[in-house]
């Protein structure tokens, strides 16, 4: 870093040298320095094939590796191949491995070579909507805090919600009434959380949704037996890449039969959509 004694003569030989032009009311001010010889370009001599070239996209959806290596074993010429990988882009695994793959399978170098250029970017976080429905009356949690246990390779990821802050908002959207009983209307409440969960490792993955009265669960072993009992897993296989990557995972609470001012966990739902 510049001390302030450098930098002021830094800026005093900058003035002494640069150039200087006057203004319209004759005041005296510095340029930046040109070099002395010019040399002038006409732009309309440019020439156009000079600049990267533009894909027409399709509407239709992005190829897949086993897609590419279909088409490249049925008899797809190297060229024509090539324009569809441009013209779709690729759900590949572009990675070394992948494209090992791709060329054990027959695979030409040219359409590799597409394939690097323009596979789907990789998959670094997952797209997760959390809805957490609230029936009747009641005021607090039996348990507290929701878990969501993603497993990640050598990590299992933990996130968890506080049922006691999100209950104490007060959005007057979350709240509606249910009246297809005809005979009774229900309150029901909805709260809706977005956010993403990041994933390091693509395939299967196991997912656990428990709900618990302790607030720091940093592993679902930490679960008591009851609480196990209640806990429901789930399974999705997460590609490399793809358009979309949501996943909905919805929770379920109403009214403790016995302690009636309680919510009482009732169930989940987990589900993803890929394209």
């Amino acid at each position: 870093m510049l001390t302030h004694a450098l930098a002021a003569a830094l800026a005093l030989v900058t003035a002494q040298t640069a150039p200087r032009v006057s203004t319209a009311n004759g005041q005296s001010v510095a340029v930046a320095p040109f070099p002395g010889q010019t040399q002038t370009y006409n732009l309309m001599q440019w020439d156009s094939n000079q600049l990267p070239r533009l894909y027409e996209r399709s509407e239709q959806l992005p190829l897949t590796d086993a897609e590419v290596t279909k088409l490249a074993q049925a008899g797809f010429d190297e060229a024509r191949l090539v324009r569809m990988i441009e013209q779709r882009r690729c759900a590949c695994d572009a990675s070394a491995d992948g494209l090992i793959r791709l060329k054990q399978a027959g695979v030409s170098p040219a359409v590799l070579d597409a394939v690097s250029t323009h596979a789907l970017a990789p998959h670094r976080a997952l797209d997760v909507l959390v809805t957490l429905d609230f029936t009747g009356e009641s005021r607090v949690a039996r348990e507290s805090f929701l878990y969501f246990f993603v497993e990640d390779g050598e990590f299992t990821r933990v996130f968890t919600a506080n049922l006691s802050e999100l209950l104490g908002r007060q959005n007057a959207h979350e709240t509606r009434v249910d009246r297809s009983d005809i005979l009774r209307a229900r309150t029901v409440r909805r709260i809706q959380l977005a956010g993403q969960v990041p994933l390091k490792s693509y395939g299967p993955h196991r997912v656990l949704v428990a709900a618990s009265a302790n607030p720091s669960l940093s592993h679902p072993s930490q679960l008591t037996d009851a609480e196990r009992q209640k806990a429901q897993a789930y399974t999705f296989d997460y590609p490399r890449s793809s358009l979309q990557s949501l996943c909905r995972l919805t929770a379920g609470y109403k009214r403790d039969a016995v302690l009636t001012y309680k919510w009482n966990f009732q169930g989940s739902r987990f589900e993803c959509e890929w394209n």
